[in-house]
């Protein structure tokens, strides 16, 4: 089985065993003015569980999505069904499940694979589905450790732009990056770090053909297009820490364990004003 990810075909098959759980972590930024929920209850993947990423992010912090203390992640995959043995299986519509993914390896829980293609392969292909919320599971024994590494703060970016010796990639779309277009968020203006790269987080994910994620190699040759050097350590951004775990992601896959992703990301970044910021 690939250590990363799961196909549907292997899915459709598998998804009733016990101990594979599928939950659906579709998510929206605000300005996309759509509910996840909503979409979930109109039509799921049979028997999946629905992951609230507000619910399993910080809400005392003044930025989104950073993540939540052990306890809490805790409490949202024991709610899921999730025990320590348990293969999670993650999808979404969009970006989302890579983010997720990485919580989950965070806390200690290695036993997570994305669905390849999502939901819009899954739907794509014709595939069984059902209306309605989450059929309610046995409370989980997951246990969450304390994150021992993998999470960037706005120091450590600030450190590796002042510097040659650590790489910065934007995941977020070329207009976001330049500033052309707006943040996405309300009082969030445009703009990126001063040195970082931008490889596009839709590069690695095509939104077109079966949605699948490139593959490796072909991931390796988009880093290197960007102007990032594969030998340095690297640390993922993008708006809100979402997307920037596909970046991670798909460097895992490579082989790289001198990654981290910067939680706060532009969403911290562009709002606090000692911070160097560049437009285009």
């Amino acid at each position: 089985m690939d250590t990363f990810l799961i196909e549907t075909a292997w899915l459709d098959d598998n998804r009733h065993d016990p101990k594979v759980r599928v939950i659906d972590c579709s998510w929206y930024i605000p300005e996309a003015g759509k509910s996840a929920l909503t979409e979930f209850r109109d039509a799921h993947i049979p028997g999946a569980g629905f992951f609230d990423l507000d619910a399993a992010s910080d809400s005392g912090s003044p930025y989104v999505n950073m993540l939540p203390s052990g306890e809490q992640f805790e409490i949202v995959a024991r709610t899921l069904g999730i025990d320590h043995d348990t293969l999670v299986v993650v999808y979404d519509s969009s970006y989302v499940s890579a983010r997720v993914w990485w919580m989950f390896r965070l806390f200690g829980h290695d036993n997570v694979r994305i669905l390849n293609g999502g939901w819009k392969r899954w739907k794509q292909e014709g595939r069984a589905t059902e209306s309605g919320d989450a059929k309610v599971r046995e409370t989980g024994d997951f246990s969450a450790r304390r994150p021992q590494a993998g999470v960037a703060t706005w120091q450590d970016v600030l450190s590796a732009t002042q510097g040659d010796s650590i790489a910065v990639v934007d995941a977020r779309t070329k207009e976001r990056f330049t500033g052309e277009m707006p943040s996405g968020y309300p009082g969030v203006a445009g703009g990126h770090m001063p040195g970082a790269a931008n490889l596009s987080w839709g590069k690695m994910i095509p939104q077109s053909g079966d949605f699948t994620f490139v593959a490796p190699e072909k991931a390796a040759e988009l880093f290197v297009e960007a102007g990032v050097d594969l030998t340095k350590p690297i640390i993922t951004t993008c708006g809100s820490g979402v997307t920037a775990a596909i970046l991670a992601f798909q460097l895992a896959r490579l082989g790289k364990s001198d990654v981290t992703l910067y939680d706060g990301s532009w969403h911290e970044w562009g709002q606090r004003q000692d911070l160097p910021k560049e437009s285009v």
